[in-house]
C-alpha cells in the first residue's frame, strides 16, 4: 500500500531566511529608485522651463502670416548671441514683451528699398518672400541705418501692422533696440497642434556679411 504527503501546496510553510530578507530590501530600493526619478524629472522640467525654456503667445497681427494671434511659440532663453533673421522675444520699446524678426545687428547697415524695392543689410538684398506677409512691400517708410554695436534693429512679417523699429527711428538710438533687452530667441510654434512648425532662419541671411 502506497503511502502518500496530506500536506498540499497551499499548506506548505512560507519559506523564511535570508533569500526572503534580500527580496523585500530590493523591492523597497526598487520603489525608491523610481520616486527619485520622478522627483528628479519633475525637478529637471522645472529648471529647465525657468532657466531655459519658455512659453510665449502671439499678442497681435505684426507676425502674420508667419505666426498668428494666439499662437503659442517655445523661447530658447540661452540662445547665444542674436543673429540676422531670428524671431526673437525682446522687451520692447514701451517696456513691454514684444516679439519681431531680426533683420541686422550691431554694425549693420540697413537700407530701404534698392531699385527692386528690397530692403538690403551690407548691401545685400533681402529676399523675404518666405516670411513677409503676401499683401505687404518690405517697407512703405524709407530708411537707411547703421545699427549701433550691442543693438538691433527688428522689423515685423506683417509690415503694414508691425510697430517695429521703423516707427522709433528717430529716438536717439534710431529705433533699434538693445541685444541685452532679448529675453530669447522663438524657435518653433506649438500651439494649435494643427500647425505645429520649427522657425528657422531664412536662407537669405546667411549671403551677408
Amino acid at each position: 500500500m502506497s503511502v502518500t504527503d496530506d500536506t498540499t501546496a497551499e499548506e506548505q510553510p512560507e519559506p523564511t531566511g535570508p533569500d526572503t530578507a534580500a527580496s523585500g530590501v530590493k523591492k523597497k530600493s526598487g520603489w525608491r529608485e523610481s520616486i527619485l526619478l520622478v522627483l528628479g524629472g519633475v525637478v529637471a522640467a522645472l529648471l529647465v522651463r525657468l532657466f531655459v525654456l519658455n512659453s510665449f503667445y502671439i499678442p497681435s497681427e505684426s507676425m502674420e502670416n508667419t505666426l498668428l494671434i494666439n499662437d503659442r511659440v517655445i523661447v530658447n532663453r540661452l540662445s547665444g548671441d542674436v543673429g540676422r533673421g531670428e524671431i526673437v522675444v525682446f522687451k520692447g520699446w514701451d517696456g513691454t514683451t514684444t516679439i519681431k524678426r531680426v533683420i541686422g545687428i550691431g554694425g549693420d547697415h540697413v537700407k530701404c528699398c534698392d531699385a527692386k524695392g528690397r530692403i538690403t543689410v551690407n548691401g545685400v538684398p533681402i529676399d523675404e518672400k518666405s516670411y513677409l506677409n503676401p499683401q505687404d512691400f518690405p517697407s512703405q517708410h524709407k530708411f537707411d541705418v547703421t545699427v549701433p554695436k550691442g543693438r538691433l534693429w527688428l522689423m515685423g512679417d506683417h509690415r503694414a501692422a508691425s510697430e517695429d523699429s521703423r516707427a522709433f527711428i528717430d529716438d536717439r538710438f534710431h529705433g533699434t533696440i538693445s541685444a541685452n533687452d532679448v529675453i530669447g530667441r522663438a524657435f518653433a510654434l506649438y500651439w494649435p497642434l494643427s500647425r505645429i512648425i520649427t522657425l528657422p532662419v531664412p536662407e537669405t541671411f546667411s549671403k551677408v556679411r
